[in-house]
């Protein structure tokens, strides 16, 4: 599963990262299943992380990481 670290970005930074990225990986179709590194913090980079997905063209479905994945601090996405 490829991966894209967000830490230390502002929520701006992060969500051009994320888009530019998730186009990326689509155009290489080298995965179907990315995971999303925003950390936990105050929750609002995660918060504005997944609404960005949630309204991504080439986003199929977006989840938050389950026990092993990285928890609350991950988002793992399955892209078209």
């Amino acid at each position: 599963m490829d991966e894209l670290d967000l830490h230390g970005l502002t929520v701006e930074e992060a969500l051009l990262v994320l888009d530019g990225y998730l186009n990326d990986v689509f155009m290489a179709g080298l995965t179907r299943v990315v995971r999303v590194v925003h950390g936990k913090g105050t929750g609002t980079l995660r918060q504005m992380v997944r609404r960005q997905l949630a309204r991504h063209p080439l986003v199929k479905t977006y989840r938050p990481g389950g026990y092993g994945e990285g928890g609350a601090g991950v988002t793992i996405v399955e892209l078209n």
